[in-house]
């Protein structure tokens, strides 16, 4: 890989860690069912960024989680943030080697799904160890395990997953594909 391409890799993960850090501390789009909240979006530059390559997605799954912690945020957030790191390395690989289930509704819905449930699945460990640790609010502990965590985090995360992984997909049949023609990282 020459140094032109390095640096447009290192250019795009940049942008993309800057967005998926902004949009979650700007965005007016909160949907805030106590004890969870779930930002509109706030996935949509880990999710671009799987379109482009399994390290690039890392790369900016990584920065984001950095990112949280740099800003002050709770632990729970920071590592729930991290785990994206995952889920957006298995997405990047699938997508790598199935490029056409974009373009296949039905494949495309199916792999959110799993994409989501990996997702929740992941967040869901994290905050478990914290609210059997004693380390969440008390909003966790009144509704209880399984409605707080299993559904909120849960059910909920797979949901704002899949809305996300929809924005991303639009943005990149959109523009990405044009715009950012990488895949070698």
């Amino acid at each position: 890989m020459n140094t032109r391409t390095q640096t447009k890799h290192i250019t795009i993960a940049a942008l993309l860690i800057a967005i998926g850090i902004l949009i979650p501390m700007i965005s007016p789009l909160k949907i805030i069912l106590e004890p969870a909240s779930f930002t509109l979006a706030s996935h949509v530059a880990t999710m671009i960024a799987m379109f482009l390559s399994p390290g690039i997605a890392v790369a900016v799954a990584f920065g984001t989680a950095v990112g949280f912690m740099l800003g002050g945020f709770p632990l729970v957030v920071v590592l729930r943030a991290a785990t994206h790191m995952i889920f957006s390395y298995v997405g990047a690989k699938y997508i790598q080697k199935h490029p056409e289930m974009a373009h296949d509704i039905k494949k495309s819905l199916l792999f959110s799904f799993v994409l989501g449930v990996l997702h929740a699945g992941c967040e869901v460990i994290v905050v478990s160890l914290f609210y059997f640790a004693g380390n969440l609010t008390e909003a966790y502990y009144d509704k209880g395990l399984i409605s707080s965590v299993m559904l909120l985090v849960g059910v909920g995360t797979v949901i704002h997953s899949m809305v996300d992984y929809w924005l991303a997909q639009v943005v990149w049949k959109t523009v990405g594909k044009k715009a950012l023609p990488v895949r070698s990282v």
